[in-house]
C-alpha cells in the first residue's frame, strides 16, 4: 500500500509538470534525500503521576511515512518547573523505537516534569519541531486546580499569509488564553470609517473565519468581548497593495485552489509557479499565467499519503508569494491490532491474560499499558495525532487527537480551521531557489554508541604511528573484558562490537615503544550532553483534565503505597541486629578530615589517597562523573555545571565555600578526601536543598602515591533500562506479602508481532482494589502504519 503511494505521488507530479526550474526540482529532491527530518511522539504508561513513582516510556520516529531508520540514539531531557535538569537520557533506537524509564524523585513539589526528546539530526533544524511535553504531577498541594486570571487574545491570520487590496481574502481567527486553550468570543470587523463590516463568530474551539474586500490603504479592527464580557480592540494585520491571495477549498478527496491578483500586480507577476510538498516531497507542481487575474485548479489527493499538504505560490523568479496548508486524511496509514481477553481476573491479585492479534501481512512494534479504570486519562494526544498532525505543525492544537475520531465533513471542516491558524515551515524558500544546502552541525547518529574517543596530546607522527589502544572494560554484573582497538590517524578509535549500556571503567594503556606515556584520552565524544536550554515545566505543553475525580484517586492509592514502604521498612528494622564494627578506610579519613556540620551524616565518600582511578583524572569533576548516582555533571561547559536532585549542590574546598570554576583548577593529586552530602545539607548557604560536595586538600603527612597505575576512565554509554516490575500471585513469596496499590498494572514496550508470529499473549495481575481496567495499545508497523486504540475490561 505504502509503495503504490509513492508510485501515485510520481505520476501525479508528471502530470502537472509542464515548466523547466529543475534547479528548484532537484533542490527539493535533495532535501529530501539528504536532509529529510524526523519526528518524534512519547507513549507513556499513564497521564499523570506522584512524587516517587517511575514513568514508563516508549519513542516511536518517523521520517516521511515510514519508521526512521537513521538515527540510532534518541536524547530526552527531564526538567523540573524551574528549568534545571533532572535527568538526561540517553537510548538506543531499534527500528524506529525506544523505550526507558524516569524515576521521579520522591520529593518533588513541582505540578509538572518537562520532557524534551530530541535526535541529533533533528537540533539541525527548527527547534519548534523537536518533542515536547509537560507530565502533571500529584501532590496534596497541587492536586486541586487553582484558579488564575485569564489573558484573552486573539489573533487573525489572512489565508495564504497576505490580505491583499482589490481581491477577496479570507480571514481566519484563533482566540484563545495565555496557555494556548480555546476560549469563546464574539464581536465585529470595522473598517477605518467606522462602518461593520461582518461579525465574528467561532465556529470551533475558539476558531473561526469571515472574509474582506479591502481596497488600497484601508485599515481594519476587531472589537470583541471575551468569555467574562469584558470588550478589547485588535487591530487586523495590514493590506497589502500588491502579492497574490491564495485560497483552498475541500471538496471530499479533492482539492481547489485558488490564486488571484489585483489588476496592479497582473502584468507585474505574469508567469505563477504552484508546488505542492508533502514531508517535504514534491507531490505536484502548475506553471501558468496570470492572464485574467486567477488561476484556479483541481487537485486529486486520493492517491497521497495522510499528513499536511503545503501549496506554495511564487512568481517567475521563484520568490514565495502565497503560501498555505491543507490536511489530507485518507485514512491508509491505519492498522487496527485486535485485543480478546482469555482470561478474567477482575478480583483481588487475580490473574488475566489477553491475547493481542495482527493481521499476518502486517510486522508491528506495540507497547501495551493496563492501568486502573479509576484514574484519570489524557485523551487528548496520541501517537497518530502526534505523528500525523501536531509533529508537523508550530503552536498548540488543543485536543488533536479529536480530528481523527472520523472522517466527516464536518470534522474536516474543522481541521481546517487549525490548518488557517497554525504556523508551519520546514522549508526556507529563499534558500532553495538559490540551490543553498541547510547547515548541518549535528552529524546523524548512524551508529550505537560503543567505546570510543580520541587522544590529545600526540604529535601527528606519533599518531600515525600508535598502533592500537589496549582497553580493559570493567561493568558491573559482567566479567572484565579487553579490547585492542586500532587508532586512526587523526587520533580517533572506536569498536563497534562493544555497545556500552550505563557506566563502565576503563582502563586503558599503549604499545611502551611509542612513546605515548603522557598523553590524554577522552572518552565517547559523540555522546550528546543535555541542551544548555532547557524547558521550563509551566503547562505550556499540557491538555489540562478535568477529571479531579481520577487524580484524586491516583494520589490517594499513591499516598497508601508510601505508608505501606514505609510501614514495610520499619518492620524489617526491628529484625536487624546492630553489631559493632571496626572503621572503615574512609571512615578514618572522615574523622581526620571533617568537622562540625560537615562530619558524619548520609553522604558518599572518596578516598583519593588509595583510589586509582583518581591519577587518571583530568580534574575533580571529570573524577566524579558517573560515582554519584543522579549527580548530573557537565564538563563539555566551562565552567562545569552540576544538578542533583532538582537543583545545583554547593561546592566547599576545606569546608569554605568555593565554586566549580575554582575547584577545576586544582589539580587531583592535591586533594585527599571528597564527601558528596545528600540533600538536605543544613550546613549550606539557603538551605542546602541540593544537597554539597566538600572537598579536602591533602595535609602535610599525606605522601603523594607514585605509584601511576594504569590510565583510566568512568564513562557513560546508553542510560540503564530497568525491566517493568509485575507481580506473580501464583507463587508464594515475601515480595508478594505487601499491599499491592499499583495504579499501572502492566507495561510492555517491545510487543512484536510478524507473519509468522502474529499473535502475542500477555499474563498480569489485578492489585488488591482495582475493580477495571484500562488497556492501551499503541504501535507502528515497519511500512509505517500506526494504531491506537484503547479498550475497558469491566
Amino acid at each position: 500500500m505504502k509503495q503504490n503511494i509513492c508510485v501515485a505521488i510520481i505520476f501525479f507530479f508528471f502530470s502537472f509538470q509542464n515548466a523547466s526550474a529543475q534547479n528548484i526540482d532537484s533542490t527539493i529532491a535533495r532535501y529530501a534525500n539528504e536532509f529529510g527530518q524526523e519526528r518524534m511522539y512519547i507513549h507513556y504508561d499513564k497521564s499523570a503521576y506522584c512524587p516517587g513513582e517511575t514513568v514508563w516510556f516508549k519513542t516511536y520516529i518517523m521520517k516521511t511515512i515510514f519508521p526512521s531508520e537513521d538515527s540510532k540514539s534518541v536524547y530526552i531531557d527531564w526538567t523540573d518547573d524551574k528549568g534545571n535538569l533532572l535527568l538526561h537520557i540517553v537510548s538506543a533506537v531499534v527500528g524506529g523505537t525506544s523505550f526507558g524509564q524516569f524515576e521521579i524523585p520522591a520529593k518533588y513539589t513541582g505540578q509538572f516534569i518537562h520532557v524534551k526528546a530530541y535526535t541529533k539530526w533533528m537540533l539541525n533544524f527548527d527547534s519548534a519541531f523537536l518533542y515536547n511535553k509537560d507530565i502533571r504531577i500529584l501532590t496534596k498541594t497541587n492536586i486541586a486546580s487553582v484558579k488564575k486570571s485569564i489573558i484573552p487574545e486573539i489573533t487573525f491570520f489572512p489565508e495564504g499569509g497576505d490580505a491583499i487590496a482589490g481581491v477577496t481574502n479570507k480571514i481566519a481567527f484563533k482566540a484563545n488564553d495565555q496557555w494556548g486553550r480555546p476560549i469563546n468570543v464574539k464581536g465585529i470587523i470595522k473598517n477605518k470609517k467606522g462602518k461593520i463590516i461582518d461579525s465574528l463568530r467561532v465556529i470551533h474551539d475558539g476558531m473561526g473565519f469571515f472574509y474582506l474586500r479591502p481596497e488600497k490603504g484601508d485599515t481594519f479592527i476587531a472589537i470583541w468581548k471575551d468569555e467574562k464580557g469584558a470588550e478589547h480592540t485588535t487591530s487586523l494585520p495590514a493590506i497589502k497593495e500588491k502579492g497574490v491571495s491564495l485560497q483552498v477549498a475541500i471538496n471530499g478527496t479533492r482539492r481547489t485552489f485558488l490564486v488571484s491578483a489585483p489588476p496592479q500586480s497582473i502584468n507585474q507577476l505574469g508567469l505563477i509557479h504552484i508546488i505542492g510538498t508533502m514531508y517535504q516531497q514534491e507531490v505536484f507542481k502548475v506553471s501558468k499565467e496570470l492572464n485574467n487575474g486567477a488561476i484556479q485548479e483541481v487537485i486529486p489527493t486520493e492517491n497521497l499519503p495522510s499528513g499536511i499538504l503545503t501549496i506554495t505560490v511564487f512568481d517567475k523568479n521563484w520568490n514565495p508569494l502565497a503560501e498555505r496548508i491543507t490536511y489530507i486524511n485518507n485514512e491508509e496509514y491505519l492498522f487496527y491490532p485486535e485485543m480478546t481477553v482469555q482470561h478474567w481476573g477482575l478480583n483481588k491479585r487475580a490473574r488475566n491474560e489477553i491475547e493481542i492479534s495482527v493481521p499476518d501481512s502486517l510486522s508491528a512494534n506495540l507497547s501495551v499499558s493496563v492501568t486502573d479504570m479509576a484514574i484519570a486519562s489524557d485523551t487528548s494526544d496520541n501517537i497518530i495525532s502526534h505523528l500525523l498532525l501536531t509533529g508537523e505543525l508550530k503552536g498548540k492544537v488543543n485536543d488533536p487527537a479529536y480530528y481523527f475520531l472520523n472522517n466527516s465533513d464536518s470534522l474536516s471542516k474543522q481541521l481546517d480551521l487549525v490548518m488557517l491558524t497554525h504556523g508551519w515551515r520546514r522549508f526556507n524558500w529563499e534558500e532553495i531557489v538559490k540551490g543553498n544546502d541547510p547547515k548541518i552541525i549535528y552529524p546523524k547518529d548512524t551508529s550505537y554508541l560503543s567505546i570510543s574517543g580520541k587522544i590529545y596530546g600526540a604529535t601527528p607522527n606519533q599518531l600515525r604511528g600508535a598502533g592500537s589502544i589496549v582497553l580493559l572494560v570493567n561493568q558491573k554484573k559482567s566479567a572484565n573484558q579487553v579490547y585492542s582497538v586500532p587508532v586512526n590517524p587523526d587520533g580517533t578509535f572506536r569498536d563497534p562490537s562493544h555497545i556500552l549500556f550505563d557506566t563502565a571503567h576503563v582502563y586503558y594503556q599503549f604499545d611502551k615503544s611509542k612513546g605515548l606515556e603522557d598523553v590524554s584520552v577522552q572518552f565517547m565524544q559523540n555522546r550528546l550532553p543535555p541542551l544548555a536550554n532547557n524547558m521550563t515545566a509551566t503547562s505550556n505543553f499540557y491538555n489540562f483534565n478535568a477529571d479531579t475525580t481520577g487524580n484524586y484517586r491516583q494520589l490517594q492509592l499513591a499516598d497508601a503505597t508510601a505508608e505501606a514502604l514505609k510501614y514495610y521498612k520499619g518492620k524489617v528494622l526491628e529484625t536487624v541486629t546492630i553489631k559493632g564494627r571496626s572503621k572503615s578506610p574512609v571512615d578514618v579519613m572522615d574523622e581526620k578530615y571533617t568537622s562540625g556540620l560537615f562530619s558524619g551524616g548520609d553522604a558518599f565518600q572518596f578516598d583519593l589517597l588509595t583510589d586509582p582511578s583518581a591519577r587518571s583524572s583530568i580534574d575533580i569533576f571529570n573524577y566524579l562523573q558517573g560515582k554519584v548516582a543522579g549527580l548530573q555533571i557537565n564538563t563539555s561547559s566551562h565552567p562545569p555545571t552540576l544538578q542533583w536532585r532538582g537543583g545545583t549542590p554547593q561546592i566547599f574546598l576545606d569546608e569554605t565555600p568555593s565554586d566549580a570554576n575554582m575547584i577545576s583548577s586544582i589539580p587531583v593529586s592535591d586533594v585527599a578526601y571528597i564527601k558528596v552530602l545528600r540533600p538536605p545539607f543544613i550546613g549550606g548557604i539557603g538551605g542546602g536543598g541540593a544537597g554539597a560536595i566538600a572537598i579536602y586538600t591533602r595535609h602535610g603527612d599525606d605522601v603523594k602515591s607514585t605509584d601511576k597505575g594504569l590510565n583510566n576512565n568512568i564513562i557513560n554509554g546508553y542510560t540503564a533500562i530497568r525491566q517493568f516490575y509485575s507481580p506473580d500471585y501464583s507463587k508464594i513469596s515475601e515480595e508478594n506479602e505487601k499491599q499491592d496499590l499499583r495504579t499501572t498494572l502492566y507495561w510492555n514496550p517491545m510487543v512484536i508481532t510478524n507473519g509468522e508470529n502474529n499473535k502475542v499473549l500477555l499474563t498480569f495481575y489485578n492489585n488488591d482494589v482495582a475493580k477495571s481496567f484500562r488497556v492501551e495499545i499503541e504501535g507502528m508497523t515497519k511500512d509505517g502504519r500506526l494504531a491506537h486504540v484503547v479498550q475497558v475490561m469491566e
